[in-house]
């Protein structure tokens, strides 16, 4: 006989879920965010990305609620437009230093205001961002600037799962966690 699941098993402060009810899309840097911050290159000077399988998981089940993860990063490279591609995210602007005019055009597309808007930054290019949404999200080994103010920070580091963290915390909010985890049980 299958174990029954307690769910949901993580759990988050209610005043943490009254904040992000309201969130209908997700502003996600790449380095220190999606991935652990570590620029690994081969001989060729090709960059090569570690991306968490629970972060594209997490990003999936964002979709299936209804919620649009959409990047805004500083850099660009093949490896993170497939990663992309293969996690189904359609809104992605690739290597801008200026990332709020790029997130205010994704607003612009899909209708929505800061007010329904997350953005998981860690260093001092994601801040102008972090500031304008409703809900501001760090991975635990940010920047101190990006951690002081972030209202909600991870348990684990970029790269780890932090991303995953987020992606919960915003289904439980939403309402739909537990009816996207029945779909897994038997």
């Amino acid at each position: 006989m299958p174990k029954p699941f307690v769910s949901p098993a993580v759990r988050f402060a209610p005043e943490l879920l009254l904040q992000a009810q309201a969130i209908r899309v997700v502003f996600l840097d790449v380095d220190g965010v999606l991935t652990d911050g570590g620029l690994h290159f081969t001989e060729h000077g090709e960059a090569i990305k570690r991306f968490h399988t629970l972060d594209g998981h997490g990003i999936k089940l964002l979709q299936k609620a209804g919620i649009v993860p959409a990047v805004v990063t500083g850099r660009d490279s093949v490896p993170l437009r497939l990663r992309l591609q293969q996690l189904g995210v359609q809104h992605a602007v690739y290597g801008t230093e200026d990332k709020v005019p790029a997130a205010q055009s994704i607003l612009d597309k899909l209708g929505l205001t800061w007010s329904q808007a997350a953005m998981m930054g860690d260093d001092w290019p994601d801040l102008p961002v972090m500031q304008r949404c409703a809900f501001a999200c760090a991975p635990s080994n940010a920047h101190a600037e990006n951690l002081a103010i972030a209202d909600f920070v991870t348990d684990v580091a970029a790269g780890q799962g932090a991303v995953r963290q987020l992606c919960d915390l915003l289904l439980i909010a939403s309402g739909r966690y537990s009816a996207l985890l029945e779909t897994y049980q038997q």
